[in-house]
């Protein structure tokens, strides 16, 4: 079996530094690098992808269409269907999600597979808060979770 390619690319925006990571088949990875950058090596989907992050930072998108190369265990890619599930300007609890999978009792599983996620804004982790309704972890940090919900149109205590 081949190594699979991946592809490479980086945006700035308002919240910093998104590093894109795409396969053939899809996109498999946005997020906020913490190291230097990888040499530069784009395709169609890496393109389409930042295009996507630019219109939706510059208020013009409300919904991501890109083909997704999500790698992770069933349970997870349930939880991150799910995330995919919530509207632009809407957030749920882990307990909502867990509700969803018909499974009351997996909040804090939720919680890990929603830490988990790969493929930040795009499969948007950010619109999971707390039952409380306060801000709870994300990967990218809590003021960039509250920076994105903010642009959405939505305050959350902290």
């Amino acid at each position: 079996m081949e190594p699979t390619l991946i592809y490479i690319d980086y945006m700035s925006t308002p919240i910093g530094i998104i590093e894109i990571q795409a396969s053939t088949q899809g996109v498999t990875q946005v997020f906020f690098p913490d190291s230097e950058k990888k040499t530069v090596n784009t395709n169609e989907i890496t393109h389409c992808c930042k295009q996507q992050l630019i219109e939706y930072f510059a208020s013009n998108r409300k919904k991501f269409d890109l083909p997704l190369d999500q790698q992770g265990t069933l349970f997870q890619k349930s939880i991150w269907a799910c995330l995919e599930k919530i509207p632009f300007a809407q957030v749920v609890s882990y307990k909502d999600i867990a509700c969803m999978i018909d499974n009351r009792k997996a909040v804090r599983a939720v919680g890990a597979a929603n830490g988990k996620n790969p493929i930040s804004i795009i499969v948007p982790c950010h619109r999971v808060i707390g039952s409380n309704g306060t801000l709870t972890g994300y990967a990218g940090g809590l003021d960039r979770k509250a920076w994105l919900l903010k642009h959405e149109g939505i305050t959350i205590q902290k």
